[in-house]
């Protein structure tokens, strides 16, 4: 255990090896690219996969290849192509910024965010020949001035501006309405143009059986409790805990064993954009929200952070070795049954349900909202590696997921 690979630059590595499908993959993307890069019109290929398939892997191996040829081999198509890699997320933008520094045909400037490319070309009156966009569940789609992003849609206007287009897509880690996307909403702009769409279904980062996997899919699917799978300690330490602090103690063990394991939660408990430290508190437990990280380091290999509680805006896109799992109030249990129901009026993450003025039926809005909370714990439930510990607020659920635990013959 002490061997293993804590930076997530190792992970996301151009150089990691790929699998035969992933390499079969990478090599497709490559022929559709050549193909399209000398049409004057766009083309888009489109990579779908839940959390921890391996999307980012690929497109890191992917593009170290195109900006090579762009850069050294003057008989590829790509030959003195402008290229960039896109990322709306900056803890994850770091990283690939960070591993693009020793590395002779990747700039740091190759890597960005959508906004500013587009306003950077806009500027300048440029186009480019390649957009490789990770994470394309993050991209704007409405508006948002406070980021400056004047347009209506992210995609559609990098779209306008390159020839080849290339994005991975999860609909599970689709978090806010400025950022809403389906796999329908997104066919209805790629499939206007020359396109190819490709799914990638096998789980890389969870050593979790895929029985336990499927139970975090259910619970988050199906709002619906079901007994734990048997085999949910098989290669894996899975635990549920009805002592929040107890499991802050046994997650501070882990990582002080093997690093990389750090305490996260859902939404719920006080958070303001203020400067400040806001706590989550539950019962002995008590510590911080995750605090903004000035640094070039993501946050969870900042070794302070093990005293914060991670959120979905610094733990999205990452892998952690253990993670200790609170699932706030906005989730509970409906007595009597095996349901769980949504409250809405106790997700206090205000930066996520904005309206929209695409969306006016309130029964719409409503299952939208619930399912982004949904989607949120679904991003948690996938961070772990080697272990995943789970704290309900709720005490009918905490009460009925202890049970379940021991239902299951699973112990500490």
């Amino acid at each position: 255990m002490n061997q293993l690979t804590n930076e997530a630059t190792e992970k996301l590595s151009p150089f990691k090896d790929l699998t035969s499908e992933q390499e079969r993959l990478v090599n497709s993307i490559i022929k559709f690219a050549a193909k399209h890069i000398k049409e004057d019109f766009p083309a888009i290929y489109t990579i779908y996969g839940d959390a921890g398939t391996g999307k980012s892997v690929v497109l890191s191996n992917l593009f170290e290849r195109i900006q090579k040829a762009a850069r050294q081999d003057s008989h590829s198509p790509f030959f003195k192509t402008k290229n960039y890699f896109l990322v709306n997320h900056p803890e994850i933008l770091k990283v690939y910024r960070e591993i693009a520094g020793p590395i002779k045909e990747l700039y740091k400037k190759d890597f960005t965010r959508p906004t500013s490319l587009i306003n950077q070309l806009d500027k300048r009156q440029e186009k480019i020949d390649i957009a490789v966009i990770d994470e394309a569940h993050l991209l704007l789609s409405k508006a948002d001035h406070y980021n400056n992003f004047y347009h209506d849609n992210q995609l559609v206007e990098i779209i306008k501006r390159a020839k080849v287009v290339i994005l991975v897509f999860d609909q599970y880690q689709v978090l806010r309405m400025k950022s809403l996307w389906t796999p329908k909403r997104l066919e209805k702009i790629t499939h206007q143009y020359p396109h190819q769409d490709y799914y990638l279904h096998h789980q890389f980062r969870m050593t979790a059986s895929d029985n336990l996997i499927d139970w975090f899919n259910h619970f988050t699917d199906q709002f619906e409790l079901t007994p734990f799978p048997t085999d949910s300690q098989q290669n894996y330490d899975f635990r549920v805990y009805d002592d929040a602090e107890e499991m802050r103690q046994a997650i501070v063990k882990r990582n002080n064993e093997v690093g990389l394991s750090r305490i996260l939660s859902t939404s719920g408990y006080p958070s303001t954009l203020d400067g400040g430290k806001h706590y989550i508190k539950e019962g002995r437990f008590s510590l911080p929200w995750d605090q903004y990280n000035y640094t070039v380091t993501p946050w969870a290999e900042l070794p302070q952070t093990i005293n914060e509680v991670g959120s979905i805006y610094t733990c999205q896109g990452f892998d952690l070795n253990y993670t200790g799992i609170i699932i706030g109030p906005p989730i509970s249990q409906i007595p009597g049954t095996q349901k769980l129901q949504i409250n809405l009026d106790k997700y206090t993450d205000s930066e996520a349900f904005k309206k929209r003025d695409d969306l006016t039926d309130p029964k719409e809005i409503k299952a939208l909202e619930e399912r982004m909370i949904m989607n949120s714990l679904n991003v948690l439930f996938k961070r772990g590696v080697y272990g995943t510990y789970i704290y309900a607020h709720d005490p009918l659920l905490r009460s009925s997921l202890v049970q379940l635990f021991k239902k299951a013959g699973l112990d500490y």
